[in-house]
Formats: structure tokens, sequence, C-alpha cells
């Protein structure tokens, strides 16, 4: 994990549910406890900040007595639905992950113990960097460095799919053919146990969920997706360099081209007028590449043909949509932990972004 010196810093630590030293979601002591006796070189006491940013797994910056500074995962601290936030999933991707191409913090130890903190928890590396979530953010880059973000983002995003899966010991992490079909499933059933106020979503994402399925193009080999594939969920150094990718949650192996659709969906440029999600795209400030750019240069990376990527670009306005579903419900039931901007607006953007999903499989 990593901060920046323009805005995305630890938020410090923050007073919730009655526990241990005012640190929601972390029980200090015993997880002070288990960092000192499973994660090498440390040295007690810790520190413990959540870090801004989070919709869903809590990530909190951790520093020991020598200033060494670790980042550790868990799950939200309610309404968890079954197989989310699995954190045993996140630390196999990254350990698999370490020794490629593909820039991941370095896994540092997993614990499974529920008695210890809850919940499953992993600690790996801090990365320092910068980690571009809005405009400000954006603005401290030069434009090169904005340009070559986009660069490296893609660039980094072939190299993953590129990964091959056996070689690393992944080959069993997931189904490797009828990714979109399972995708549809599992996020159209978030989608429906996700009620807020005992009342459902909003129809057009069983529409679009309809059409989808309707509509599935064949997949084009088999890769590891990210399944949340965007410039927020990297660390990138002063140049623009992708130095980390983060936030691995739903990771599973699949069809690339989903990672694609999806990074185009929060790849907003200046004329469009809003971003995908609550609050201010940093991509749409002069020097960042544009969304034809990404496509041309991903196609090149990787060989694949990307003349379907329309149709992945409404799946991924549609699975945000259900995503966020699931992130208001449990808002609604008191999961407040992470970031809590634009709560107001949830319900809103649910329709807006079934309604942008839906735009976009009718133009197909």
């Amino acid at each position: 994990m990593a901060t920046t010196p323009t805005g995305a810093a630890p938020t410090g630590a923050v007073p919730g549910e009655p526990g241990v030293e005012g640190v929601e979601g972390i029980d200090v002591p015993a997880v002070s406890a288990w960092l000192a006796d499973h994660v090498a070189g440390t040295r007690p006491p810790f520190a413990f900040e959540l870090i801004a940013g989070g919709r869903s797994n809590l990530t909190f910056r951790v520093t020991d007595a020598a200033g060494r500074a670790l980042a550790l995962r868990r799950p939200p601290l309610s309404h968890v639905l079954p197989t989310a936030h699995d954190m045993v999933r996140e630390h196999t991707i990254i350990s698999a992950l370490g020794p490629t191409d593909v820039p991941v913090p370095r896994a540092l130890g997993l614990c499974t113990d529920e008695a210890v903190n809850g919940s499953p928890f992993y600690v790996m590396d801090f990365v320092e960097g910068r980690i571009v979530r809005d405009d400000t953010a954006a603005a401290a880059l030069s434009e090169d460095a904005r340009r070559h973000a986009g660069e490296s983002l893609v660039d980094t995003l072939a190299a993953l799919h590129a990964v091959d899966v056996d070689a690393v010991g992944l080959g069993e992490f997931g189904r490797r053919t009828g990714y979109l079909e399972r995708q549809l499933k599992r996020w159209h059933g978030q989608f429906t146990q996700s009620p807020v106020d005992g009342e459902p979503g909003p129809a057009v994402v069983d529409r679009v969920h309809q059409l989808l399925r309707a509509a599935m193009p064949e997949q084009q080999g088999s890769a590891i997706v990210h399944g949340d594939y965007r410039l927020d969920n990297t660390v990138i150094d002063e140049d623009g360099d992708v130095v980390a990718v983060l936030d691995w949650e739903i990771c599973t192996l699949g069809d690339p081209l989903a990672d694609v659709g999806l990074l185009l969906v929060y790849w907003t440029e200046p004329e469009d007028g809003d971003a995908a999600l609550v609050g201010v795209a940093p991509t749409a400030l002069p020097g960042f590449l544009r969304r034809d750019d990404l496509v041309a240069r991903y196609a090149e990376r990787s060989g694949r043909d990307l003349s379907a990527v329309g149709y992945y670009k409404a799946f991924g306005f549609w699975k945000l949509a259900c995503i966020l579903q699931g992130v208001h419900a449990r808002y609604a039931a008191g999961a407040a932990a992470g970031d809590r901007t634009g709560v107001d607006q949830f319900a809103t953007n649910v329709r807006r972004l079934g309604e942008r999903a839906l735009a976009e499989v009718e133009a197909l």
C-alpha cells in the first residue's frame, strides 16, 4: 500500500465500535502480538492508521517502533456476503505474482485465526509512492508523467494477462472458461441479495443483466483478471511508472478483456462531464491518454482482438452498479468504516451506472 503527499495519506486512527484502543477494525494488543510473532524484523509497539479510499476491504498502515511501515488488509466490519472479501485469496495472488514482472507489494504474513482480530487478515510491505485518486493528485504530476502513467498502466495490465498461471502456481485459482457467464451470475446474485431498507435495487440493473447474457462474446483465451483495475488501484512514482498494483480482492482467472472494459469505464475524458463514480476523475486532465489510445496500446502489447470492447465496457458499468448496491447495503446496515464520502448519493449512482450500462449495451 502507499501514501501520497497530494492528499491520499492515512486518515489516522478512527474511533468506532467499542474495541481496543479506539482503532475500528483492529484489536491492537492481539494484532500487535501476532505481528511480533509472525513478521520477521518488526519491533513493537505498533501504531495503526486507517487509510482513506476503501469502500470494501479495510487497509491500515502499520508502523513499528523502528519506523518500518507495513500494510494490513482485513474484511469489512459487517454484512459480508459469502465468498466476498477473501483475505486468503488476496494473499495467494500477491504471493504468486511476487517473482513476475507484475509489480505487487511483498506478502509478509497471513492470519486465518479469527480469534486474533475477529476475521482473517494479511500483511504486506507498504510501497511508497502516489495514489492518484482525484484531479488534485493528478495536478501534482507533470503532463509527461500523466501520459506515462496511462502507458505504464496499460503495459502492466498486458504483463498481468501474459503471466503463465500454471508456472506461478495459480492453475487452480479459478475456472478458466465461462468467465462472463459466471460473473453475470455472481454480481447479479450480490445485487439481488443487497436490498436497502427492504427495497430492491433499480430495475434497470436487472434489465441490463438480461441483455448482457444474450450478447456475450466468445472469450479470447484465459488470464489472471484483476477485477477492479484502475489508476487509483495502483501506486505510481514521480515519473508515472506503476510500482505496485493493489486491491486484488475480486481477482480470478478468466476473460482478460473484462479488465480492459472496466479500465475504460473509470478512464473519464474531459467531454464526458462526470466520472463513473462519485468524485472528480483525474484522467480528464491534460496529458492523460485518450480511451482509444489505451485500447490501441493494449491491443499492440497483448495481440488480442478488441473489436468487442464495447460489450466489456457495458459489463463494467453494470458490474459497478452491482458492487455499489452491495456497498450501499453494508453502509445502511452500519458498516461505515472506510471512505464515507458520497454515501447519500449511493442510490442515485447505482441507478445512473445501470443506465450507463444500458446505453452501452444498446449501442452494440
